[in-house]
Formats: structure tokens, C-alpha cells, sequence
């Protein structure tokens, strides 16, 4: 089969999606992928080894992901995904549609993003099969489950507070999200965040069972594949030297990232870890995208590493302080780490939340009150405890036995 897929956004956007560009791919399928990258990254290399058709577009986004970042720390969840859609996506809508037009043309299914209600409508146009990706659960509809934020008062309570949530999504995106529907000359879907924002004949969730345990409440067209998880990048990486002999040269250090975001804060992440680092009395290894901390160099105790595929290192690593992405949360777990979350918006609390309750990180540091002091407490607490060290142990062991991208090309299989 011809399989077109789509994405938009930054890193842990896209990289399951090559994850199963991938795998599709190794199964005979043909492939070619669209990248609509924020942060203007370029996947064309690791396409040409998977040999994945390739196409950037636009080629450039003119978003400054410095300034929004400082700019919205204290915006509620809507604002900032309001925010974010008119800076990194909205201007480019126009030509990630013409793209999405094309890959429809040129392919017998498409798959997109679960933002990429472009391709959804260019789908529906001529009438080719459309599936989607979720990356995160947080947004599937569970009446034994208040969606994130809501208190749980009970099953139909809980339905009550959905539907609330989807007046007030549609409140605040109904009229630019179906803006292309309409001039289209195609009626939008009713709800935004239910019913444009993913497939209704097949929405993959892309997310390990560990955290899914009320999954059979979903609407059946949600399916749990597990973990994209890419691993085509981990065997061309070669541990630097330096990096080496840093692990050989002492205990086993905690890693310390923010993932994407980390381009947008480079100063202000570095002075916190190391600050909470020094406070902390332990070794670390920091991802680096700052020009006053250089990739490859070794001060103290501290190793600054530059971009680089996680899994290969996470697994020489004590625990892990991150963000909350979904990526960076799945990858973290698979390796056998217990977290310390500094989350910067409500999805990546959802994550911290999910850790929390799984016995696999202390209470959340949201980045907006975050201090050197606390992180450095949460990192002593998280290293001192020998349950969260075994609880992570167990939830690797679980994770290992499911294979995503395994699972993610026999549902889409069954679909051909």
C-alpha cells in the first residue's frame, strides 16, 4: 500500500511519527511523510536511512519558541493552545492543506497528527480513508474519569464535565479551527476536541497500556497501540568518548532535560540544574542548547551532552528530570527511571500526574514557581527512595513486553 502521513510540531511531535513511518515501511507498505516542524528541524537524513520519502513544509515556520515560552507561563490551557495556534500554525495552515491535498492524491491512506484536521479534510474530499495519531489520552472522553483538572464526582457527573469541556473548547476554537471546512464548502464537525481532532474509523493512541488502566470506557475507534518508540536514530549514535569515560569515572548519574523547550530557556534551565545539581551533591549529565555551556564538556560533575536519541543513554542514568513530555515520559519508564517533572503546561502535568500516581515521581515542580532548592530537594528525595527505584524497575519490565509500532502496523493493517 501507498500510506501518506502527516505531522506538525516540534521533536516529541514527530519522532513517533517517524517511529511509524518506520515500521510501516518494513512491512512492505510504501511511505512518504510530511513534516511541518516549529522548532524548523530537519528530518531528511534519518528519512534517507529509512528510506522514507521526505517533504519540509513549509521549509521555514517564523515562530520564536524563546519569546512564547516567556511569554506563556501563566496562560490557562486554552490561551496558550490559542496562542500557540496563531503564532506556529495558523499562518502555515494554507500550505499544510495544499500539502495534505497532495498526499491524499498521491497515496491509498493517509494518517495524521490528531491536530491535523487539514488532512482529515482533504481526506474527506476525495474520499480516501483517514486515520489519526494521539499522542496523549488526556483529551479521550472517559465518563469513569473527569478529564484533567476536573474534580471526580462520579460517572454521570463525569459526562457532564466532557461535555462541559467541549462547549468550552469549542467556545474558545470552534471558528478558527473550522474555518477551512467552511471555506471548503464542508460542514465542520460539531466538537472541536472530540470529534475534528482525530479519526472516528481509526484514532491510534500512542500511548503505553502502564497508563491507560480504563481504556475499555473509550468510544471503540480509540485503540491503544502502545509507545512509538524510534530506535532507527539510537543505532547510528555513537556514545562520545568523553561521555564514556564520564560514566566509567564515577556513580550513575541523573540526566537532566527539557526536552524542545529547552531551546526556548536555555540560560534559565542551565543556571537551574546546576544550581540544584550542586545542591543535590550528585553527578549529572545536562542537555545542553546553550552557547555558554558547550555539547561535550565535562565541568565537576556535570557532563553537558548536545542532541541525541534518549533511550542508548537513559539507561546508564539513576533518574531523570524533564518536562513531562509525552516522549521524554515514556522514554524515561521504558529505561527503568524514576522522574523529577518540571512541567510548563497542562499536558505535561497531565504526565507528571500520570508518573505520580504510578509511584515513579514525587509531586510536580511546575516551571513557573520552580527553584534551584526545591528541584535539588525532589532529586534527593527521588534518589534516596528505594520503592520509587523499584517501582520504576517493574514498570520497565512491563513496558518491554509491548511493542507499539508492532501493534500500531497490525490495527492499520486490519484496516487496509
Amino acid at each position: 500500500m501507498k500510506i501518506g502521513i502527516q505531522t506538525w510540531g516540534s521533536n516529541g511531535d514527530i519522532r513517533p511519527m517517524l517511529a511509524l513511518a518506520d515500521g510501516l515501511q518494513k512491512a512492505g507498505h510504501q511511505v512518504t511523510l510530511v513534516v511541518s516542524s516549529i522548532d524548523n528541524h530537519s528530518y531528511h537524513r534519518i528519512c534517507e536511512q529509512m528510506g522514507i520519502v521526505y517533504r519540509q513544509v513549509p521549509e521555514h515556520i517564523d515562530f520564536n519558541m524563546q519569546d512564547f515560552a516567556q511569554r506563556s507561563f501563566r496562560m490557562h490551557p486554552l490561551q496558550w493552545l490559542r496562542a500557540l495556534l496563531d503564532e506556529a500554525f495558523f499562518p502555515c495552515e494554507q500550505a499544510v492543506y495544499l500539502a495534505a491535498q497532495q498526499l491524499v492524491a498521491d497515496n491509498d491512506y493517509v494518517i495524521g497528527h490528531h491536530f491535523l484536521y487539514p488532512l482529515k479534510l482533504a481526506a474527506l474530499q476525495q474520499q480516501k480513508p483517514f486515520f489519526s495519531v494521539t499522542l496523549c489520552h488526556a483529551g479521550i472522553p472517559n465518563p469513569t474519569l473527569p478529564p484533567f483538572s476536573f474534580p471526580d464526582l462520579g460517572c454521570h457527573i463525569n459526562k457532564l464535565s466532557w461535555k462541559l469541556l467541549d462547549v468550552a473548547f469549542n467556545w474558545a476554537l470552534k471558528k478558527p479551527l473550522s474555518r477551512l471546512w467552511r471555506e471548503a464548502g464542508e460542514t465542520p464537525p460539531a466538537n472541536m476536541l472530540t470529534e475534528l481532532l482525530a479519526s472516528q474509523q481509526l484514532n491510534l493512541v500512542a500511548v503505553d497500556p502502564l497508563f491507560c488502566p480504563s481504556s475499555k470506557h473509550w468510544q471503540p475507534y480509540h485503540r491503544i497501540c502502545g509507545f512509538l518508540n524510534l530506535t532507527e536514530d539510537a543505532r547510528q549514535w555513537t556514545m562520545p568518548a568523553n561521555l564514556a569515560e564520564f560514566l566509567d569515572n564515577g556513580a550513575a548519574p541523573i540526566y537532566m532535560t527539557f526536552g524542545s523547550l529547552q531551546q526556548a530557556v536555555p540560560d534559565w534551565s542551565m543556571e537551574l540544574f546546576l544550581e540544584a545539581v550542586t545542591l543535590a551533591g550528585c553527578r549529572a549529565i545536562i542537555q545542553t542548547s546553550s552557547k555558554r555551556y558547550p555539547a561535550d564538556r565535562i565541568t565537576d560533575q556535570v557532563y553537558f551532552i548536545g542532541r541525541h536519541p534518549h533511550q542508548p543513554l537513559f539507561k546508564h542514568c539513576v533518574a531523570i528530570i524533564h518536562h513531562g513530555g509525552a516522549g521524554t515520559t515514556h522514554a524515561a519508564t521504558r529505561a527503568g527511571c524514576p522522574s523529577v517533572v518540571v512541567p510548563f503546561m497542562d499536558e505535561q502535568l497531565f504526565w507528571a500526574r500520570q508518573l505520580q500516581a504510578l509511584g515513579l515521581a514525587g509531586n510536580p515542580l511546575p516551571a513557573k514557581k520552580v527553584t534551584a532548592v526545591a528541584l535539588a530537594t525532589g532529586i534527593r528525595t527521588l534518589l534516596d527512595s528505594k520503592t520509587m527505584q523499584d517501582n520504576a524497575k517493574r514498570a520497565s519490565q512491563l513496558m518491554q513486553t509491548n511493542d507499539g509500532i508492532a501493534c500500531a502496523v497490525q490495527l492499520l493493517n486490519e484496516q487496509f
